[in-house]
């Protein structure tokens, strides 16, 4: 397991708010053999951290979809992890021109370029479409004392420091602006708050397991063979409605007035052509509208949030700016 980095880092209630809302590829392209009307050959998809988390998920069930569906032929995808997933980021920006590579990345990505000072951002990449949206989950260990969310806000605020919350992303990320959101919701001072950092959800799933942490916040739908098994509890989710699956509450709910929504998305390097970008959007296109891609978002417990090309662009230049200005409030960017 990667080496667990601890960090106390303060929250600007306001300005995180803003997010509330919310392996050997080469520069050739050889994505269709036989034109638009021919499936995708030699398709690469990057995970930019380590396996079993969100991204790595989601890249997979893409894939499968895109393969079962004869949308695409022998889709690979691969982990490349480091930094928050900044060490695929980069990866991604210095394959320029190459039509067979694209990455999955959400929020967390864009945080991570900011907070370990990439000098890739993904404003540099080539965006082809926001996939999917998903609420934020408040989870416990199944030996964990707290049995309800107000049991473990009540502990919470008698002793911030000494309840530690693990997230799978680095500061700036969602499974860090989540926690600190709830902290500013519940008249905690964030700057108390003791955030340990795993590099992805399939890192922090040990340490739930081991109870090795107060509480995590992630996305439930990570761990939902976990949480059906009853090995770890969800106290409360943090969308709009209930989690289909999860039986727990809303934080508003529960009284806390707290909405908190992550998405993710696939990028291409830069310079792509212009057919490779529309053959890869085509793919994704198609992808969404199978009933393969639509029984992944119910069993994932997904939201369906399909948008691609320039209003994609659009959304990613506004999400970079919005993390650029949060982070940079708190001193981290």
């Amino acid at each position: 397991m990667r080496q667990i980095r601890a960090l106390r880092i303060a929250a600007v209630a306001a300005g995180i708010a803003l997010m509330a809302t919310g392996c050997g590829a080469t520069g050739g392209s050889s994505t269709s053999t036989s034109g638009s009307a021919g499936p995708l050959t030699g398709l690469q998809i990057m995970v930019p951290n380590t396996p079993g988390g969100g991204y790595d998920t989601t890249a997979r069930a893409a894939a499968k979809v895109l393969d079962d569906e004869k949308i695409a032929n022998n889709t690979e995808v691969f982990n490349l992890a480091g930094a928050g997933g900044t060490v695929g980021l980069a990866r991604i920006v210095n394959e320029k021109g190459n039509g067979d590579l694209a990455m999955l990345m959400g929020l967390g990505v864009v945080g991570a370029s900011y907070t370990n000072k990439s000098e890739s951002k993904l404003t540099a990449t080539t965006p082809l479409a926001k996939l999917i949206e998903e609420p934020g989950a408040i989870m416990v260990n199944k030996d964990s004392p707290y049995k309800t969310i107000n049991d473990l806000v009540t502990a919470w605020k008698a002793s911030p420091g000494s309840i530690s919350v693990g997230g799978g992303s680095s500061p700036g990320g969602p499974d860090h602006l989540l926690p600190m959101q709830l902290a500013g919701a519940v008249g905690i001072d964030a700057t108390k708050v003791n955030y340990v950092a795993y590099d992805g959800g399939g890192d922090l799933l040990p340490a739930i397991l081991g109870n090795k942490l107060g509480f995590a916040a992630s996305g439930a739908g990570e761990y939902l063979q976990q949480i059906q098994s009853g090995q770890i509890r969800v106290l409360a989710t943090s969308g709009s409605k209930r989690l289909e699956g999860v039986d727990a509450p809303t934080l508003k709910e529960s009284g806390i007035d707290l909405e908190f929504t992550n998405w993710r998305g696939m990028v291409a390097p830069p310079g792509i052509s212009d057919a490779d970008k529309a053959k890869l959007i085509a793919a994704l296109e198609k992808m969404h509208g199978s009933n393969g891609w639509k029984e992944a978002l119910k069993t994932h417990s997904w939201t369906d949030a399909f948008v691609t090309g320039d209003q994609f662009k659009s959304f990613l230049t506004e999400q970079d700016k919005r993390v650029a200005d949060v982070l940079t409030k708190l001193g981290l960017a």
